[in-house]
């Protein structure tokens, strides 16, 4: 159907509503405070969704922006009697201007590091961050594209993985629902630090490191 890409491995990667334009929005508000749009997928309404998917559901995201902090909120409706696997992530870029990607620093916010497999796939292994990586960690000569798990949380149940510069500092507020990151680094001015629901290749039966 063609909406599914394929990472250097080949092997599937971002989901199937990537590029799809059954997005419809539904709600849209402002003040000279904040903004917030919320977004709606019927994903029951497309037999060929599907096909590929076999799970009738609604999506819903709502986007917020207030105080320089944006916050992304999903919410699934099930619409079948039975459990239906979930597993949401957000592929999102980030950069500080006050310095280059090379002066940088990380907090990987997480105890555990997924081992992966030579094609990326988990192998059901993990070690302890505190054991492998310094904390802030700098970036210069690193490389990432790694799976963490685990997260270090606050008071409140939420996580935190953050890049700084010389005084600019963006930071990735995890959820509870959400355990997972996955971390890019060393590749260009940008850093990926995804918030993911559940490991990489979680869906497929007893496969290594899914849950």
């Amino acid at each position: 159907m063609g909406n599914i890409s394929s990472d250097r491995n080949k092997k599937p990667v971002h989901g199937l509503l990537r590029t799809s334009s059954a997005w419809k929005v539904v709600a849209c508000k402002a003040d000279g405070q904040a903004a917030e749009v919320t977004s709606r997928l019927e994903f029951w309404k497309y037999p060929d969704l599907m096909e590929q998917f076999p799970f009738a559901h609604t999506i819903e995201l709502t986007y917020r922006l207030k105080e320089g902090v944006l916050q992304v909120e999903t919410v699934i409706h099930n619409h079948a009697v039975e459990p239906m696997p979930v597993a949401i992530g957000f592929h999102s870029f980030y950069r500080v201007n006050d310095a280059p990607p090379d002066q940088w620093t990380i907090h990987l916010g997480a105890r555990d590091h997924v081992t992966l497999s030579p094609e990326g796939l988990p192998t059901g292994e993990r070690t302890s961050v505190e054991s492998k990586y310094a904390d802030p960690l700098p970036l210069k000569g690193v490389r990432f594209d790694d799976v963490f798990t685990s997260m270090t949380r606050d008071a409140s149940g939420r996580g935190e993985f953050w890049i700084q510069g010389k005084t600019e500092k963006v930071s990735v507020i995890y959820g509870p629902k959400y355990d997972v990151a996955t971390v890019m680094a060393g590749d260009g001015d940008f850093t990926v630090m995804e918030t993911m629901s559940a490991i990489p290749n979680a869906f497929k039966p007893g496969a290594p490191g899914g849950l």
